[in-house]
């Protein structure tokens, strides 16, 4: 088997044990970026050189006797979000192209330590507004089962790239679903752990309440030992948990659910659903069923109302955090000739820079805050935040897990949906609710739909700080359909 089609915990392990250097692991996955990128074109920045000098210093710290994490040598797709010091960090914005950080994002410093080698930065929808990474300022990407569909959003970039095997792990954000959604319409694992369980750190920031680091990956072990990689409590993020990850790694490799209690939600398997989505999501339950947990019905009815009180929310972060892209700090500046007033720059600057999803969101967020509308608009909508956390609380009580699909349809064609907001919104209305609540939750591979044959994905959902339940469910799916395939789902993923 080729280097590109080993798993994370593989290589980790063969460059422990000297069977390959670091520097031909990376030199592998370049080499498969070379020969499928320019049709997938999940990449906003990759530097061959940076990258093979970080695989190199690898090797030399493990011959050196330096004890590093299972993670040393891997090669991992890193989402433009995350603050680099070493390449442009863009947030897919013409407002922010070519800027390098003066410093890394906590996520990355923790990558570096690992000994994790960054290809590159990965495309996202722009200041990670969006479902389906047309909203990139640069160029969409296109997902690697049928590169005429979408990858998923806002991190489709980091969900190609490992779909497509240029990397074998990737970092991911999860505002509304930006991690479970890609993963589901791209066949592979991502997670959103608990709210405050990775740090936000050096993120370029969308909503400050809502947004969560987490990690892509093309198996349930993968991702846990890319999560305990980065996550854990960080004193220069002020939402940071101050308690012990939890045992993730563990979990991936107890898949035993024997006597779980799973809820599945029941206002998620209705109308609006794919026909092929739902077979697969009901084949999933029956599955767990069968591998020993009882399954039980759960109805959380504040659930549909969810993605209308976020697009209250998440907006009205957008346009307190977006204000610091005021063109007089950093970044672009349009207009400035001398005789225009730092006003006229800024909101020239401003209508040159963000596309039409950021100023859209602007808009929304600054409406819902202003006098007279506060009360009625952004205030109703933290109300029903609240419900829907105590829903979830007493759901909690009955069931260890609550499962529902991932998304309601497969991967949608390019350009079907970007005139239309509404239909976009509708890809996370299964995930936003754990976003709103801030509680664990991840999205499994469970097939691929009749209609078309594109992956489906399983949303796994657990209380906060219980992450290892996620893992655990899913490491469970995930072996039970390993087997019933002959293998993991994308080894028949198409040709690229």
């Amino acid at each position: 088997m080729s280097l590109i089609r080993k798993t994370a915990a593989e290589l980790g392990s063969m460059i422990a044990d000297g069977e390959v250097s670091a520097v031909e692991v990376a030199e592998a996955h370049l080499g498969r970026m070379g020969e499928v990128e320019p049709k997938v074109r999940a990449f906003l920045h990759v530097d061959h050189e940076t990258t093979i000098e970080q695989a190199r210093a690898v090797d030399t710290r493990l011959r050196a006797g330096e004890k590093l994490g299972p993670l040393a040598g891997v090669p991992i797709a890193h989402k433009d979000i995350f603050s680099t010091h070493d390449m442009p960090t863009t947030a897919a914005s013409k407002i922010l192209e070519g800027w390098r950080p003066p410093y890394d994002a906590t996520v990355t410093k923790r990558l570096r330590q690992a000994g994790l080698v960054i290809l590159g930065k990965t495309n996202l929808d722009e200041f990670a507004m969006g479902s389906s990474t047309e909203n990139s300022a640069f160029h969409p990407t296109h997902n690697p089962w049928d590169l005429s569909r979408v990858p998923g959003g806002s991190s489709g970039g980091s969900s190609a790239a490992v779909a497509a095997y240029e990397a074998p792990l990737s970092t991911g954000t999860d505002t509304g679903g930006s991690i479970r959604q890609p993963a589901a319409v791209t066949g592979i694992v991502g997670m959103k752990p608990t709210y405050g369980g990775s740090s936000r750190y050096g993120v370029i920031a969308f909503a400050s309440s809502l947004d969560t680091p987490g990690p892509f990956a093309r198996n349930v072990l993968d991702a846990a030992l890319l999560h305990e990689a980065f996550s854990g409590y960080d004193p220069m993020d002020s939402t940071s948990i101050d308690a012990p990850v939890p045992s993730v790694v563990e979990a991936a490799r107890n898949a035993d659910i024997s006597g779980m209690r799973i809820g599945v939600v029941k206002e998620f398997a209705g109308e609006g659903f794919q026909p092929g989505v739902l077979t697969r999501y009901h084949e999933a339950v029956q599955l767990l069923e069968s591998l020993g947990a009882k399954v039980v019905e759960v109805s959380c009815p504040s659930f549909t109302i969810a993605l209308p009180a976020y697009y209250l929310i998440a907006p009205s972060e957008a346009s307190s955090n977006l204000a610091r892209f005021d063109a007089m700090r950093y970044g672009l500046r349009v207009g400035d000739d001398g005789t225009r007033s730092a006003e006229e720059v800024m909101a020239l600057t401003r209508a040159a820079g963000f596309g039409p999803e950021v100023k859209r969101r602007i808009m929304l967020g600054t409406y819902a805050l202003s006098s007279g509308y506060y009360d009625a608009y952004y205030g109703q909508a933290q109300k029903v935040r609240t419900v829907i956390s105590r829903e979830f609380e007493a759901a909690y009580q009955q069931v260890d897990v609550l499962v529902s699909p991932t998304t309601p349809t497969t991967a949608f064609p390019i350009g079907e949906r970007i005139d239309d907001p509404m239909a976009m919104y509708l890809a996370d209305l299964c995930t936003i609710p754990s976003n709103l609540s801030g509680n664990a939750a991840m999205s499994v591979p469970c097939g691929l739909a009749d209609e078309d044959g594109l992956p489906v994905g399983l949303q796994i959902m657990a209380p906060v700080l219980a992450d290892d339940r996620c893992y655990r469910v899913g490491a469970a799916v995930e072996q039970a359909l390993e087997s019933r395939w002959g293998g993991p789902l994308l080894k028949e993923a198409p040709s690229l």
